[in-house]
C-alpha cells in the first residue's frame, strides 16, 4: 500500500512549484482541484496545506472559479511572526527581555553593516514626524518607523521583517511606557545621536548609541554595551 501523503508533503510540493515556476508576490497558484490533480493528492490535503501557508503569511486564499480560483502569493512574514511572538509573550514562555535583546542584536548589526543607505532617509523622515507628534501613540508609531529604518540599513529583508514583528509585538507596551514617562526628550536625543553616527559611518559608535537608547527606553532591563 502506498503511504498516504501528509499536508507537510503537500506544502513541500507547493513550495517547489512556486520556485520552479518563478512565482512572486501577487501571482496566483492553481485552484485547489487543479493542485490536487497535479500533486496527486486528496483535495483535503491541499486545503490543509494552503490553510497552513495562509497562517504563515505565504498565501492569501481567494474565493472564485476559473482564472480567479487559487490562492495568491503574499509578502507579510512579519504578521505571522508577530502573532506567534505575542502568543508566547502572553503565556510568559517568552520574556520582554528576550524581545529587546533580539532588537539589540538586529539594530547593532545593521548600523555596523550598512548596505542600504536609503534606510537613513527613512530614519530622518521619522525623526521629523516624532518631533511633531502630539501624543504617545503617534510618537511610538513614528518611533517604529525609525527603527525599521535602522534595520533596513543592512539591506537584509529578513532582519527588517523580524524587526517589524518585534515592534508589533510590544507596541502597546511602548505606548504605555512613553505615557508613563510623560516626556520624550531623552529618547529623541538618543534617536538623533543614532542617526548622526550612522550618517557619519561610525558603526561602533552607532552600536553603542543603540545600546544606550534601549537602556533608556527599558530601564528595568539590563542592556549590554556594544561589542
Amino acid at each position: 500500500m502506498r503511504k498516504p501523503r501528509t499536508f507537510e508533503d503537500v506544502i513541500a510540493k507547493i513550495e517547489r512549484r512556486i520556485a520552479d515556476d518563478g512565482l512572486t508576490v501577487g501571482d496566483r497558484l492553481p485552484g485547489e482541484r487543479q493542485l490536487a490533480e497535479e500533486l496527486q493528492v486528496g483535495r483535503s490535503s491541499v486545503r490543509e496545506a494552503l490553510r497552513v501557508l495562509e497562517t504563515l503569511g505565504v498565501v492569501s486564499s481567494q474565493a472564485g472559479r476559473g482564472p480567479d480560483a487559487g490562492a495568491v502569493l503574499t509578502s507579510r512574514p512579519e504578521s505571522a511572526l508577530a502573532d506567534l511572538l505575542r502568543l508566547h509573550l502572553g503565556t510568559a514562555s517568552l520574556s520582554l527581555g528576550e524581545v529587546i535583546a533580539t532588537r539589540l542584536m538586529i539594530e547593532q548589526w545593521a548600523v555596523q553593516h550598512v548596505d542600504a543607505p536609503e534606510g537613513l532617509e527613512i530614519m530622518r523622515a521619522a525623526l521629523e514626524e516624532m518631533e511633531r507628534a502630539g501624543d504617545a501613540r503617534s510618537f511610538v508609531d513614528h518611533d517604529v518607523t525609525f527603527h525599521l529604518g535602522v534595520a533596513l540599513l543592512s539591506g537584509n529583508r529578513l532582519l527588517s521583517a523580524t524587526m517589524r514583528a518585534l515592534r508589533q509585538t510590544i507596541h502597546a507596551y511602548s505606548v504605555a511606557a512613553v505615557e508613563a514617562a510623560g516626556r520624550t526628550d531623552v529618547l529623541m536625543a538618543d534617536h538623533w545621536r543614532i542617526y548622526e553616527l550612522v550618517a557619519a559611518r561610525d558603526g561602533h559608535g552607532a552600536a553603542q548609541a543603540v545600546a544606550d537608547h534601549l537602556g533608556h527606553a527599558y530601564p528595568s532591563l539590563s542592556v549590554p554595551p556594544a561589542p
